[in-house]
């Protein structure tokens, strides 16, 4: 699994998919059934807005038949090590901080299924002006951290100047490098030591005027700083009870619970946090008075457990465990356990990396995307309710998406290996050789086998090399690994295409462990990606997006996508307010109630 900063929460899902699911088929039954997952696809395609005071303004919107009180009870198959914001870059952990941590911004999901970006603990989404250059934030009134004290600019100020200090090591560095305008972790230069020796960002960079204001100036227009700041890992820390390294597993809560006890690997007890206040917060919940989370259960546990809903499973769930891919079919050709399920995207784009160090030939390129067959790849992560074919290499979670399939991969799941016998024919390339890695569990053995096969058929001579599932991103990730094509996933940080297409295929950014696993540096796709970041609207920016990604697949040809990851949950009879939430791409975790 990487752990490097940029791309944490991509592939620590990504390779969680990867390796972790087994094949064996994982049909969905009967498919007479509607798909919960495409339910939403048109609110997930829709450009989300950014909302203004009223849409900002408190208490959420009642959640119908919920009521307060009761315990329930997460079955969880990993524990969070990190609790800090500033640390916070994997998925089930920043599901986690919905309930703990606030931000300026978050994402307001209503009954109709719209998303809003709102103010959280400020008053609206952000205003923005010197053409997207500058954000004005003002916070609200009656705003505190767990112990009573009330949260203002100061510890905004402090919670954006530490991510500079060397100890954060582990969250998001966009905010960071736009306000210091460098890429990879060249911005501690701007403050090395946070605030901690008494040093503070200057006020051409961020103001703090008085205790409700703050103004953020961006070197370039920043579009997408309202989602920027709804990420967990920019949440407010408590400046006067900032304990550095130490607040990774203490962090004082702003959000409707805090932590009442947590043993690492073993148990988290959440608990309300009576100085939360339902009138400042337009997105959240508190109707469940404790939360009591348990680690270890894999996901065959949490499932067999849940579809029994005996006794106290009746109030259980999992925030983030899908369903066990060798029980979808059970779960889905049951009525009674399928009415319990939840279902969604999430945001991991699954693809065939060509390395394009070595494999410097379009024309192979070409023939290697058209004969791939994507199919075995989606069999082996659960077919229809764990994958869905890839057109691109943009998510449909993302605003603005459209589908496409210029390749045909769609179309042809099974791929094409006439035609690219055809192409490799006709450009004298019959029997290239191709070193293929894939990860070597049972799914990766699967799927890579088939693929192989497919591409001997087209003309390639391909050798296929196993790499181990805890090393595996480790070694595709050197710029001048030996190999050709190997499998990856990349999600956005955001629903943004800002944070898919810079960060996987911005020649600019190669560099060993970094996400351009392609090693892809074509003119046109740099020259684009900055003139689309300097795009103000965001409707305009996805559309340019979209254009682009037409051209990297079918131009440049540096990868081939195969699925859009997928996800099903089940949860207790007894758990009530339970919705597929496209942002955290999980249950969403602050409308949850025990039913009475």
């Amino acid at each position: 699994m990487r752990r490097t900063k940029a791309t944490l929460v991509a592939l620590a899902a990504g390779a969680l998919m990867l390796t972790a699911c087994s094949s064996g088929g994982g049909g969905t039954g009967k498919n007479d059934t509607k798909d919960k997952q495409n339910e939403n696809a048109k609110q997930q395609q829709s450009q989300i807005t950014f909302g203004d005071a009223a849409a900002s303004t408190g208490p959420a919107e009642e959640v119908a038949g919920a009521k307060p009180g009761g315990t329930l009870h997460a079955l969880e198959r990993d524990s969070y090590t990190h609790l800090d914001p500033a640390q916070i870059y994997v998925a089930n952990e920043g599901a986690l901080a919905t309930l703990l941590h606030r931000g300026l911004t978050t994402y307001k999901f209503d009954s109709k299924g719209h998303y809003t970006v709102v103010g959280d603990l400020a008053t609206d989404s952000g205003k923005q002006s010197d053409a997207g250059k500058t954000w004005t934030y003002t916070l609200k009134d009656g705003i505190k951290f767990e112990d009573g004290t009330p949260i203002t600019s100061k510890d905004i100020r402090w919670s954006v100047e530490r991510l500079f200090a060397p100890f954060v090591t582990n969250g998001p560095a966009y905010l960071q490098q736009w306000l210091a305008n460098t890429a990879g972790s060249d911005y501690r230069k701007l403050l090395p030591d946070g605030p901690y020796k008494g040093g503070h960002l200057p006020d051409s960079v961020l103001q703090t005027p008085d205790a409700k204001t703050i103004v953020f100036h961006f070197p370039a227009a920043q579009a997408d700083t309202p989602y920027l700041l709804a990420m967990a890992g920019y949440a407010v820390v408590d400046s006067a009870k900032d304990t550095k390294e130490k607040y990774d597993k203490a962090p004082v809560a702003s959000g409707p619970y805090k932590i009442k006890s947590f043993e690492s690997g073993k148990a988290m007890t959440l608990v309300k946090n009576t100085n939360w206040d339902p009138k400042t917060d337009s997105a959240r919940h508190q109707y469940v008075d404790t939360f009591d989370i348990t680690f270890n259960h894999q996901y065959e546990d949490s499932t067999k457990r849940l579809m029994s809903d005996a006794g106290e499973n009746q109030t259980s769930l999992s925030f983030s465990n899908a369903v066990d891919t060798k029980s979808t079919p059970t779960v889905v050709g049951t009525a009674s356990i399928f009415k319990r399920t939840v279902s969604g995207y999430q945001p991991f784009v699954g693809q065939i990396n060509f390395n394009m160090k070595k494999v410097t030939d379009l024309q192979v390129r070409k023939a290697l995307a058209l004969a791939i067959p994507t199919k075995p790849v989606w069999q082996a992560l659960g077919a229809s309710y764990g994958a869905e074919y890839a057109g691109g290499f943009i998510s449909p979670t993302l605003a603005g998406y459209q589908k496409a399939d210029p390749l045909g991969k769609v179309a042809k799941p099974d791929g094409d290996q006439v035609a690219a016998k055809k192409i490799l024919t006709d450009a004298g390339k019959l029997n290239t050789k191709i070193t293929y890695a894939y990860v070597n569990t049972t799914a990766g053995q699967e799927y890579s086998v088939a693929i192989a096969d497919a591409l001997k058929k087209a003309g390639f001579d391909v050798q296929r090399k196993d790499l181990p599932s805890d090393t595996y991103y480790d070694l595709i990730g050197k710029v001048d690994n030996p190999y050709d094509i190997y499998a990856s996933a990349w999600g956005a940080d955001w629903p943004s295409t800002l944070t898919v297409i810079p960060p996987v295929f911005d020649g600019r950014t190669i560099a060993d462990q970094a996400p351009n696993y392609s090693h892809v540096n074509d003119p046109k796709i740099n020259s684009e990606i900055d003139r689309i970041k300097a795009i103000t609207d965001p409707k305009q920016a996805a559309d340019e997006w979209f254009k682009l990604n037409t051209y990297i697949t079918t131009e440049v040809i540096p990868a081939v996508p195969t699925v859009f990851y997928k996800q099903l949950q089940l949860f207790g009879s007894k758990v009530g307010g339970v919705v597929y939430n496209n942002i955290t791409s999980q249950i969403d975790l602050t409308k949850l109630f025990v039913k009475q």
